[in-house]
């Protein structure tokens, strides 16, 4: 079944095609070789230890053990705790904080709309750039990823999905049902998009993003992968010990081999087109791993500001650039790639806004001044932060979110408290640990209300998940988390769904509800009112959807495919659009409340998402 979504948009201009047949030209000259192809390939909570080639022999991941062998690791590597401001920080080279990222849903994932991100410089270098799988950075336009600098996407927006198999994702505006294993259909169309930029007739460089799920729960792995794993022994475990969860564990092996194949068949690829020296491949994870499973014994796991929470394998590639086995051990970071990669491919960095990043290239290259770039980056702190707390991490120490010190080089578990013992250090650190809290952390302006934006031209249609709304009355959703959740428990006519929204353009929009409704409760009348949200003033209707009843259509839940119960998730459902009519918006912000005015049986529906689409902007008034 397809539904169509969004409109495509974005086409490369004849300005964009120029500036990318200069830069192919400035890297034509005598002695210079063409631009480098780049594909980067980031893991969902795969923790440091998750790999065979730091010494995890529970399972083996060869592909990316590969990249080791050939090319540079960053042995001390360092994200974030949790998903989106460790993609934040890639994607901008800056703190997350400071474009805006402050959690993981409900708005505080989205990037400020004025951030240049990798995508852009690359696409405005004349790069063929592509994003496929998990973005987690804004799903409406401005902040989608074709308005960050991404020319194709294929994937989803939110923060994890709920369906592995055969799952619904987006293909640059249109939500179609993808047939097999999410990570591998990943893979599949970040290939065909790898083949297609090779094939042209004037081929130009690509910029690849390959944003894999796993092994992000629900847990939920093919046959082949499982079988090897749902009865092995585990013999390396975790700070738990023999109250590891060793079905988990078992679960998330299963899916790091599924991911390193993925990963094997995007070198393969590189291989076969005859371009792996062409190209530079950078691999990492976005956080620590999601489970107390074996991680070398670091403290913390995923969502802590420990060493275990924030330390990531960092793999980077580039034959006859980086020498094999190159080690970096000195302490670098998320922030750093975006400088190191436009540094490797003569792409010029933005202007405007600094960047907290250092450019690693001579460390990994050993051109131009290595040992000045390698006592940079041995000098300066990076810093770690995850709900208000901040922990900091040099060259030897780590200041823990508690103002503890360990010198981390030898005691990585975080056991012994140097504080009293190098009171100077630690005195230094805190003090660095304040600074940055008011600079960085608390430095940008709150936003008072986190609004959602709709109605702009280059992009019609606007996605508003229930994710991004707000239950009134009985109405919950459908999991804790919400991302790739829906509302249900929606039984009265005091019951709402509420969205914040920031109207670009005023015109005229069409409405629609994607619901599911058992037969027996078919026939309630629902409709979407627009009201203003002006400060400090009572709500007021500005426009109203026609009342529409709502028909039967009660697909199952996809609950059948999980390797272990899922917590925290929700399960999905296959939701159909309910055209709700039209709506007149001013420009501005207000508020749509989503309400039944007519209960025809126990529950009016299920609700995944609102979709107003910018049908015809308002005229502009004569001057």
């Amino acid at each position: 079944m397809t539904f169509y979504l969004f409109p495509a948009a974005g086409r490369l201009s004849l300005g964009r095609l120029l500036v990318g047949l200069v830069c192919c030209l400035c890297w034509a000259q005598p002695g210079q070789s063409a631009p480098p192809n780049v594909l980067v390939i980031l893991a969902d909570d795969a923790g440091w230890g998750d790999f065979s080639f730091v010494g995890n022999t529970n399972l083996a991941t060869p592909a990316i053990d590969s990249l080791a062998r050939g090319g540079a690791t960053l042995s001390r590597f360092f994200v974030q705790p949790v998903c989106a401001p460790t993609r934040a920080e890639f994607l901008t080279g800056r703190y997350h904080p400071r474009s805006g990222v402050r959690g993981v849903s409900l708005g505080l994932e989205r990037m400020a709309a004025d951030e240049r991100t990798v995508a852009d410089m690359f696409q405005s270098s004349g790069y063929t750039t592509g994003c496929f799988g998990k973005w987690h950075n804004g799903t409406q336009w401005p902040y989608h990823p074709r308005a960050r600098g991404f020319a194709t996407f294929v994937g989803f927006t939110e923060g994890h999905w709920g369906t592995y198999f055969n799952p619904l994702l987006e293909f640059d505006g249109e939500l179609l049902r993808d047939h097999g294993y999410i990570a591998d259909r990943i893979t599949d169309h970040a290939l065909t998009f790898i083949d297609h930029s090779c094939t042209q007739a004037a081929p130009a460089p690509f910029f690849c993003f390959v944003s894999l799920n796993t092994p992000h729960s629900p847990l939920a792995v093919p046959d082949a992968e499982w079988e090897r794993f749902c009865a092995r022994p585990i013999p390396l475990r975790g700070p738990l010990g023999a109250d590891e969860n060793l079905e988990f564990t078992r679960a998330v092996l299963a899916m790091m081999e599924n991911l390193d194949h993925n990963v094997g068949r995007l070198l393969a690829a590189l291989d076969r087109l005859e371009i792996a020296n062409d190209t530079i491949v950078l691999f990492f994870s976005d956080n620590g791993p999601n489970s107390d499973r074996w991680c070398g014994g670091l403290r913390g796991r995923k969502s802590s500001t420990d060493e275990g929470g924030v330390r990531s394998v960092c793999c980077l590639r580039w034959p006859g650039h980086i020498p094999a086995g190159r080690e970096v051990r000195q302490p670098t970071g998320a922030i750093d790639l975006l400088p190191s990669l436009a540094s490797l491919a003569k792409v010029p960095l933005p202007s405007g806004k600094p960047l907290d990043g250092l450019n690693l290239a001579p460390l990994l290259t050993l051109d131009g001044d290595s040992a000045a770039t390698a006592r940079l980056a041995a000098a300066r702190p990076l810093f770690a932060t995850h709900a208000g707390k901040i922990s900091v991490r040099t060259a030897d120490h780590r200041l823990d979110a508690e103002g503890r010190l360990y010198a981390i080089e030898t005691d990585p578990g975080q056991t012994i408290d140097r504080s009293a013992a190098e009171p100077e250090v630690a005195a230094q650190l805190r003090a660095l640990a304040t600074g940055w809290r008011a600079e960085v952390l608390e430095g940008a302006p709150p936003r008072k209300e986190e609004r959602f934006s709709v109605g702009y031209p280059a992009w019609p249609a606007a996605e508003l998940p229930a994710r991004d709304g707000l239950p009134q009355g009985g109405l919950k959703r459908s999991a804790k988390a919400p991302n790739s959740s829906y509302f249900t428990n929606w039984k009265t006519e005091t019951d709402a769904a509420t969205w914040a929204i920031d109207v670009h353009s005023a015109g005229r929009y069409e409405a629609c509800v994607w619901y599911t409704c058992p037969a027996t409760d078919a026939g309630s009348i629902v409709e979407l009112v627009a009201e203003s949200a002006a400060e400090g003033m009572p709500a007021a209707p500005l426009s109203r959807s026609r009342p529409t009843p709502v028909p039967a259509w009660d697909p199952p839940l996809n609950s059948g495919e999980d390797r272990v119960e899922r917590v925290g998730e929700s399960f999905e459902k296959d939701f159909r659009p309910l055209s709700l009519g039209e709506l007149n918006l001013p420009a501005g912000p207000c508020r749509l409340r989503l309400q039944a005015t007519a209960v025809a049986g126990t529950c009016v529906a299920d609700v995944r998402r609102i979709v107003l689409t910018l049908l015809e902007p308002a005229a502009a008034p004569a001057r």
